[in-house]
């Protein structure tokens, strides 16, 4: 198994469940909850505390496939602080690098129609948004095998620094970028050729390079990157790892409950799987299985309340899914 540092986000997510108040409205093209009147009180049908943000959804992903897992984040002296610590210690994550600072954690509420699974969630950063105090040096101490960063809400420069300090000690990056990221293009770009794996979904990676289908996207990103993953939703996913380029669907149609952490579920879940230890036959289609294993994660996650609850272990028997290599495309 791995040793894997897990940067990112820490959050308490409320969940705020009705089945008939949050119904969308279609008002000028888009639709929202328009059920909702300003100045009425509002029965709602359950309610429900969870643990969120992409830096602690993901150590939950690799701490349960058994990875040594390490979790670096700020935190505030609060109870959403503490709910935060009390999932991490739960999962047998390693919380000693995390950063209290002055202010409030990170919170979101989400606002979440039982009927369809469509969701809206209002996010307080606080704390939780800020990763500039935090110290690359760390990496030198901690000796991991993969740095997996998702979002730091667009600080290029702390980027940077975990990026130069991951190779600098021999870690592996695997890099799920945000909006505020791909913004800043030329510094991303930059900073791409430190990293080992990326993973955006098709309208991130149609911001980063020209194209307009998986294929074309896929061939450009990899000119940055030795593996790259490109997500879309219901349609699937495509990967390569410049050795082999696979196609994929999604691993089952299930009822979707609840979208929130899935793409995190399947980033993590693909990490969790690629670094374990390939074992006889199975080094032959080991990319593949861990592709397999990612979507398998993020089924399993829509299918629960909150962003780790259905998260996977790695030990389940995984059934037969859509998945198609292809061999005529030129990297």
């Amino acid at each position: 198994m791995a040793r894997i540092v897990s940067l990112g986000s820490a959050l308490q997510d409320i969940y705020l469940i009705d089945r008939d108040d949050f119904v969308g409205s279609d008002v000028g093209g888009q639709s929202i909850f328009g059920q909702l009147v300003i100045g009425t009180k509002v029965d709602i049908d359950k309610v429900a505390f969870e643990v969120g943000g992409g830096g602690t959804n993901a150590a939950v992903s690799f701490a349960r496939h058994g990875h040594e897992t390490i979790f670096m984040g700020n935190l505030a002296h609060d109870a959403a602080g503490e709910a935060v610590l009390a999932c991490l210690d739960e999962e047998n994550i390693d919380s000693s690098y995390v950063e209290f600072q002055r202010g409030k954690t990170g919170c979101s509420v989400v606002m979440l129609d039982a009927k369809s699974g469509e969701r809206t969630i209002l996010t307080h950063r606080g704390v939780s948004g800020r990763f500039n105090n935090l110290s690359a040096d760390d990496l030198e101490l901690i000796a991991p095998d993969w740095l997996y960063v998702t979002s730091l809400r667009g600080d290029m420069d702390t980027l940077l620094a975990f990026f130069e300090a991951a190779h600098a000690n021999g870690a592996k990056i695997m890099f799920n970028p945000g909006e505020l990221e791909i913004e800043q293009l030329p510094k991303l770009i930059g900073l791409l050729d430190d990293v080992d794996i990326l993973l955006v979904n098709k309208r991130e990676a149609a911001k980063i390079v020209p194209g307009v289908v998986l294929t074309e996207l896929l061939v450009h990103l990899a000119t940055y990157c030795q593996t790259v993953i490109i997500t879309d939703g219901e349609m699937g996913s495509i990967a390569t790892d410049h050795q082999e380029v696979y196609r994929l669907g999604v691993y089952e149609q299930v009822k979707m409950r609840d979208a929130t952490g899935a793409g995190d579920a399947f980033g993590a879940g693909f990490l969790a799987a690629y670094a374990s230890e390939p074992a006889g036959k199975a080094k032959e289609s080991h990319f593949a299985h861990a592709l397999q294993f990612a979507a398998a994660n993020a089924a399993s996650v829509v299918q629960k309340y909150g962003a780790k609850a259905g998260i996977l272990s790695g030990d389940e028997d995984l059934h037969p899914m859509p998945i198609q290599k292809i061999t005529d495309l030129t990297l």
